[in-house]
């Protein structure tokens, strides 16, 4: 039997249009099911999906939408179908590599206590835009045994079953939530040196970044007031630091003299810091430096909007950049 015929597809999306039908073409033949999950699209994605010949799931409207939910309700009509011991988890503005599924499946294969395996994700026009280049830099991460893995990934179904799936209460921030559950079940993350996926962020605003960072704010909260140990608080500590008690300081304290602006100059000397750190040659280290600082502040917006969802017992919303 084929290995790809031990691999089921989960792919949600939400009005991705044509970056869906390109997520959906690439996905290879042989897989046991490949399920498609809607989070109230209006823009012919459903439609797209079913010409497709996929599975379409199309969630009920009614309850909060999440990548966590959309993931959940997918593998349960994957497995409600078939058995397949492995399934591949893509967002629809992601295409998948040639040979990932089949490379990440002989990994689990060869590492029985390997819950979950990812590789290198890539934007697919890191040019467009700063911001996607810094997207693009994000995904860099190192190889090997790994705390968690991010929204694409191939993993084992009975683990993933057996810990209860994704938390459906989180707006984001679900994937490490997951990992923290299996690696204290026994299993192990890893992410290994290989294409896995390329991604279309579409981030050209700088609206759009700052949604994206006080959303990344609003995850590290939760997933620190759930998992959080001393590195996660330390986390939390430096947005709400940088990014909310400096500015606040300094421009408050201008109202009994003007010499506390100057605490503000902390902020360009923090970007020097970094960039030199990361590479004082490169313009993308200068990039990634300032953004790193100056996406304190989102972020830290997104600790106090996580800490007044919980103080009023009020459920996360979809929170979208795009």
């Amino acid at each position: 039997m084929s290995r790809l015929a031990s691999v089921g597809a989960v792919v949600i999306g939400r009005n991705e249009g044509a970056r869906l039908i390109a997520c959906l073409a690439s996905l290879p033949e042989g897989l046991a099911r490949v399920v498609y999950v809607d989070s109230g699209s209006d823009d012919g994605s459903v439609a797209a999906a079913t010409a497709a010949g996929v599975q379409v799931v199309v969630l009920d409207p009614t309850r909060p939408f999440g990548a966590a939910r959309a993931r959940n309700e997918g593998v349960e009509a994957l497995v409600a179908g078939s058995r397949p011991d492995y399934v591949q988890f893509i967002d629809g503005d992601c295409i998948v590599a040639p040979g990932w599924v089949e490379t990440a499946a002989a990994f689990l294969e060869a590492h029985p206590r390997a819950a979950v395996v990812c590789g290198r994700r890539r934007e697919r026009f890191p040019d467009r835009s700063v911001y996607n280049r810094l997207a693009d830099r994000e995904w860099a991460t190192p190889e090997g045994l790994v705390a968690s893995c991010g929204g694409d990934s191939l993993m084992r179904v009975a683990p993933f079953s057996a810990v209860g799936g994704f938390n459906p209460a989180l707006i984001a921030g679900e994937e490490p939530e997951l990992c923290a559950r299996l690696r204290g079940a026994g299993w192990e993350v890893h992410r290994i040196d290989a294409e896995m996926t390329v991604h279309d962020a579409d981030m050209t605003r700088f609206s759009q970044w700052w949604r994206r960072a006080r959303r990344g704010g609003l995850a590290a909260a939760q997933g620190a007031a759930m998992h959080g140990g001393a590195a996660e608080r330390a986390q939390l500590r430096r947005a709400l630091l940088w990014g909310l008690a400096l500015p606040l300081v300094a421009v408050g304290g201008a109202v009994v003299t003007p010499w506390s602006l100057g605490l503000l100059l902390a902020l360009p000397a923090q970007v020097i810091r970094l960039g030199m750190r990361a590479g004082p040659l490169r313009r993308s280290s200068w990039e990634w430096a300032m953004f790193a600082t100056l996406g304190k502040t989102p972020e830290a917006l997104g600790v106090l909007d996580f800490a007044m969802r919980r103080l009023r017992g009020r459920p996360g919303g979809l929170i979208e950049y795009k």
